[in-house]
């Protein structure tokens, strides 16, 4: 009976802490976004993780509905549907090179594997890994198209579309973290 009810008492403090740490949502070495109210980087606020995540799915399903070349030219318009405000669409293929960038068209079919400047092949071959798997979330840091181009720390969610290519966007979450990954 003692044992039950110690086993009773570690499971209920095993559960009441992942509720509560289900709760901050923090990851080491993960910032996460202040939930914001217009997703947009007016007034200061920022976007939230969810509707990070959903722009992505939607971005994903865009593809999978209406084939890769209509996907990526809508991707690439920068006055398209796919940039919300701080939120874009940018696409690659498992080896780095650019499909759609529409803040950094110049980008577009450049094989980015070995880019030095911001530690954006180490960057690019991590999350191509990452994607290969899934979706996944990355920590970096990027200019902010919405902040005169200044850099800060960015949270970026992808999903791979199909074996071929992957799809990201990212949440920025304020000034620059020293130690974060740096693209651009």
């Amino acid at each position: 009976m003692r044992r039950t009810s110690l086993s009773f008492l570690v499971v209920l403090g095993i559960g009441v802490f992942l509720v509560i740490a289900g709760c901050v949502q923090n990851q080491p070495g993960i910032a996460t976004s202040m939930p914001a109210g217009n997703d947009t980087l007016q007034n200061g606020t920022y976007t939230s993780n969810e509707t990070l995540v959903a722009f992505v799915d939607s971005a994903v399903a865009y593809a999978k509905a209406n084939g890769k070349e209509k996907a990526l030219a809508a991707f690439n318009d920068p006055n398209g549907s796919f940039i919300r405000g701080e939120l874009y669409i940018y696409a690659y293929d498992f080896n780095a090179t650019t499909l759609a960038h529409p803040i950094n068209p110049e980008k577009v079919g450049v094989n980015r594997w070995n880019e030095v400047e911001g530690d954006v092949g180490p960057v690019l071959q991590n999350m191509s890994a990452l994607a290969r798997n899934g979706s996944f979330y990355y920590p970096l840091t990027y200019v902010n198209p919405a902040h005169n181009r200044t850099v800060e720390s960015k949270l970026a969610y992808g999903e791979k579309v199909d074996d071929d290519w992957w799809l990201g966007s990212g949440i920025y979450t304020g000034p620059v973290d020293t130690g974060t990954n740096t693209s651009r």
